[in-house]
């Protein structure tokens, strides 16, 4: 498990507007550059796997809700 897995979306998204305000700003090496830049897609790709698992969770919401109509009101 890397240390992104561990941060809460906010924090990743706080990490990746770091990374793009250093890269925008330009004054890094090309080997800075790229190691930003690998960070930066290893964060996007921990985000996409936290959003996959909120979704699923919600369908497993959404049709035990469904299976169970009067259990809702």
């Amino acid at each position: 498990m890397s240390e992104n897995e561990n941060l809460t979306m906010e924090e990743a998204f706080e990490k990746l507007k770091s990374i793009l305000d250093k890269l925008e700003a330009g004054d890094l090496t090309l080997e800075e550059n790229f190691a930003l830049y690998e960070e930066g897609l290893k964060l996007v790709k921990t985000c996409g796997n936290k959003l996959d698992m909120i979704e699923k969770k919600i369908t497993i919401l959404e049709e035990a809700g469904e299976q169970n109509p009067d259990e809702q009101e």
